[in-house]
């Protein structure tokens, strides 16, 4: 049976949430009630809304699938949910949903998604992350044995790091200024360097540091003719960028990719559903648990959001919904 209420996660002013009560709204004979059992923080989008920097003219853009309020605030936000089907069709069914922090929410049987047996249902608050890593790889598709580097090892770009990871042959290498990412990057089975260790000569950039220098470094290490492709989302932040010297001589491509749509490569043949379920699926290697941030129950998460803003903790923290 389900019930009539839920609490909720709402960024009441910039910087500061609160959780509220609030009702369910009568569910319809296609939609389920889902019970919550973990979601994930977005170390990058969320932290962002949640200081309130989304700039004025994204407002419609960056609206999540499941928002109440708008920006800047009060809103509820976010889109890494896991929990079980307690009312509605397929009861008792784990499944994912971009919805936001909330012990339990009523959404249409369409808008969640069945989490593939061998799947742990806390990694499976990664799914958005991966998907975030194979749009990118639809946009800019790696070859066997390229050399790559992923510069920002925060959820996405190590995300898009354990997916290149499986590619053949691939050199793979993790730039990041923060040494201790070294051992996230030994986790992946990729290679690490520092910015002033970084090879040079890639074919392929992926940028996922969200920070000017990052960019920079980008255009330092990719070949002439690569591609560099940009993941970061940089909110109100200007991104000041020099493109003398090697850019245009050496015909490099920077390219945006954006998990927002379907990369234009696979928009003919793959819908929002069937990008999600191959995140999923992937997340059957254990190896995304380098991902996970460690965990704190819902109650605490007005205190722990503005400790991930403030970047202490820089990977996926997780949020556990089990006394809720």
């Amino acid at each position: 049976m389900g019930t009539s209420t839920a609490r909720a996660f709402w960024v009441r002013t910039p910087g500061v949430g609160e959780i509220r009560d609030e009702p369910l709204p009568e569910r319809g004979s296609d939609d389920v009630e889902v019970r919550t059992l973990y979601s994930g923080v977005s170390r990058g989008t969320e932290t962002l809304v949640f200081r309130g920097e989304v700039p004025p003219g994204q407002y419609a853009r960056m609206r999540a699938p499941f928002q109440a309020g708008e920006f800047p605030a009060p809103v509820k936000y976010g889109y890494l949910s896991v929990g079980v089907i307690e009312a509605g069709p397929d009861v008792g069914t784990t499944v994912f949903a971009l919805h936001p922090h909330q012990t339990r929410y009523v959404v249409p049987r369409s808008a969640v998604v069945e989490v593939p047996p061998g799947v742990d249902p806390k990694r499976a608050v990664l799914a958005g992350t991966v998907e975030t890593a194979v749009n990118a790889l639809w946009d800019t598709p790696p070859l066997v044995g390229d050399r790559i580097t992923v510069i920002g090892a925060g959820m996405v770009g190590c995300g898009v790091a354990a997916v290149l990871a499986k590619i053949p042959g691939a050199d793979v290498e993790l730039v990041d200024v923060d040494e201790a990412k070294r051992e996230v990057a030994r986790k992946l089975d990729v290679r690490f360097a520092t910015p002033a260790d970084a090879r040079t000569g890639r074919d392929l950039v992926y940028h996922a540091s969200a920070a000017e220098a990052g960019l920079r470094t980008a255009l330092d290490v990719v070949r002439d003719e690569g591609t560099i492709t940009e993941l970061s989302w940089y909110g109100d932040r200007e991104v000041s960028l020099g493109l003398g010297g090697v850019f245009h001589s050496g015909r490099i491509t920077i390219r945006s990719s954006q998990v927002g749509r379907v990369a234009p490569a696979r928009r003919d043949s793959r819908t929002y559903g069937d990008r999600l379920r191959t995140a999923l699926d992937l997340l059957k290697d254990p190896v995304f648990d380098a991902l996970l941030d460690g965990e704190s129950p819902f109650g605490e998460l007005p205190a722990v959001l503005p400790r991930i803003a403030a970047g202490d903790l820089p990977m996926c923290h997780v949020i556990t919904y089990a006394d809720q």
